[in-house]
């Protein structure tokens, strides 16, 4: 009987050491794909990446020579130099040229705050909203032309919270959060630190918001494309 014990307790010994073999071998070959799958993930956005900075250069090119064309066409009549001045000006409404002008520069940073036991850490980090709700504040006071982070915004530009980042026009960021807004920098501070305003509610959280007002303030052109797929001119009639 005894040797039978120890042959059944030898026999699971071996079938638990085939299996733990078993499941070292299937971790290890995983890990080793988890590994590989990386590196290729990390090579394709490289590449994409580099892609990305190649057409934003010829973006670029082209918009210079259009430019270029532009600006020798204007010179050779009244029309087409009142046609360019036109051009510009719509331009520069859409966020398609670049601007400067005197205005203020917000900082916004998520808050350094000791935080006390059971306080939400979530609540001392910088939203989506919050960066909405400066950005109609200054739109309220008048401003001309807003960037965050040197993204222009436009009529299609989104601010949406995604994990810790915050995505603005497809692009993902992370604190801190610098906004350019020009116009009259007396009424854009003063619209900012009214009393019981974002300013202070962000304050309270504690989260970090500096102010800066400047003479000359550049506020980038819009990078991306502006398509509208379902948006048509109107041609009058009856609707």
């Amino acid at each position: 009987m005894k040797k039978s014990f120890f042959v059944s307790i030898a026999f699971v010994c071996v079938v638990l050491g085939i299996m733990i073999s078993t499941q070292f071998r299937n971790v290890k070959n995983s890990d080793s794909l988890t590994v590989q799958r990386a590196e290729e993930l990390t090579s394709k956005l490289n590449q994409v990446q580099k892609e990305r900075d190649e057409l934003k250069k010829q973006i670029n090119d082209l918009e210079a020579k259009i430019s270029n064309y532009e600006n020798s066409a204007a010179k050779s009549s009244t029309v087409t130099k009142s046609l360019k001045d036109d051009l510009d000006k719509y331009k520069e409404l859409a966020g398609l040229s670049d601007v400067e002008g005197p205005g203020i520069i917000v900082t916004i940073n998520d808050g350094n705050t000791q935080l006390q036991p059971g306080a939400d850490q979530n609540a001392f980090l910088v939203h989506d909203e919050d960066l909405l709700n400066i950005v109609n504040e200054l739109r309220a006071a008048g401003a001309e032309a807003i960037s965050i982070n040197d993204q222009r915004l436009v009529a299609t530009s989104e601010i949406r919270m995604i994990g810790n980042t915050i995505d603005i026009n497809s692009v993902r960021f992370t604190p801190p959060y610098v906004v350019k807004a020009i116009g009259n920098p007396d009424t854009l501070e003063a619209a900012l630190r009214l009393k019981g305003g974002i300013i202070d509610t962000l304050s309270n959280w504690g989260i970090q918001v500096n102010i800066k007002r400047s003479d000359k303030i550049l506020v980038k052109k819009y990078d991306g494309v502006l398509t509208y797929k379902y948006a048509k001119p109107y041609e009058g009639g009856n609707n």
